[in-house]
């Protein structure tokens, strides 16, 4: 039990001052010896003194606001830790619909993503997600958390103008930092979500593999594919005489080395990330374990209530002695 504020138990010793006071007649007699005694009397006049002990006794208690501390309970669900590292390079800004039949542009690829990752993480109710977005540098935006109204206004955000460059590396394992030092729930996932490659370098590749492993991180990489692209999964595919692979591929080939759970995705519209999206919702429905806040207990009124009983009881017994004085 905890109390807002402490300091006024201080005054609980008041609440025995009833028991101190002695108890005022309505009538005056010259000798009290003359009184026969009563003891009913003395019984009823003790209880409406402990009457008067315990109500100054609640509303002390409940000036001093108790209240019981808020615990964090342990439960299983289905659902996963989940970081959400999001491309912001400036081909992001492209269309990824395609127009209408009005002439209207359709959705760029950055609002598609937002709109579709919005319904992935309503839809997962027991999950912890966190963000980092990534163009030149890596951004941190959010930590793992239970909060949806930060993740989902965070998503939201990404839906804007795009920046530069894509930097993947940095992205990568700015994503997977957020797990550090958090505890393992029993199921990790970070979503890779970008337009196209990017070349890592030996160090950086080596870190991503060493921190993925070491965490215990599935990896999903969602490309957004211009229709009619080169495809990551095209094993035929050979490049120029003396030029590198595509970074996509260069990529791709690199995730498919890593000793963690590797998935790829490709998508040429919404409806194809949106699938992908859905496959990667079935993949992360495992059972883990979680901590629900369980907010404190406020148990002011029920002092007041109480105290509000003692009062009543005594002005009901002073109202039937004043009219049995009247009545003689």
């Amino acid at each position: 039990m905890s109390f807002t504020t402490p300091w006024v138990l201080w005054l609980l010793p008041l609440a025995v001052l009833p028991l101190l006071l002695e108890r005022t007649h309505s009538r005056n007699y010259s000798w009290v010896a003359m009184l026969p005694s009563d003891p009913l009397s003395n019984l009823i006049g003790l209880m409406l003194k402990v009457l008067a002990v315990v109500a100054l006794l609640f509303i002390i208690l409940g000036i001093a606001g108790p209240h019981s501390p808020h615990q964090h309970e342990e439960r299983i669900g289905v659902g996963a830790q989940i970081a959400l590292v999001l491309d912001r390079s400036a081909s992001m800004d492209d269309p990824f619909s395609g127009g209408t039949n009005e002439g209207r542009v359709g959705e760029t690829k950055s609002v598609a993503a937002s709109r579709l990752i919005t319904q992935f993480v309503k839809q997962r109710k027991n999950d912890m997600f966190g963000m980092i977005t990534f163009s030149n540098s890596a951004m941190y935006v959010l930590p793992l958390t239970e909060n949806r109204e930060a993740i989902l206004g965070a998503i939201k955000a990404t839906a804007g103008n795009s920046l530069f460059q894509t930097n993947i590396g940095s992205g990568l394992t700015s994503g997977a930092g957020l797990f550090d030092k958090v505890p393992d729930s029993g199921s990790r996932a970070m979503i890779l979500l970008s337009d196209g490659g990017g070349r890592i370098s030996a160090d950086v590749e080596q870190k991503i593999r060493d921190w993925l492993d070491r965490m215990d991180i599935t990896l999903y990489w969602i490309v957004l594919r211009q229709p009619g692209g080169l495809s990551i999964f095209d094993k035929t595919y050979k490049p120029p005489e003396n030029q590198a692979l595509p970074p996509e591929v260069e990529l791709y080939e690199f995730f498919n080395t890593l000793r963690s759970p590797f998935h790829a995705y490709e998508a040429e519209d919404p409806k194809s990330l949106a699938s992908a999206i859905d496959d990667i919702n079935q993949k992360e429905k495992k059972p883990i374990r979680y901590f629900e806040l369980i907010p404190e207990r406020d148990y002011s009124q029920h002092c007041y209530f109480i105290a509000a009983l003692m009062i009543a009881l005594l002005l009901s017994v002073k109202y039937l002695e004043v009219k049995t004085w009247h009545s003689a």
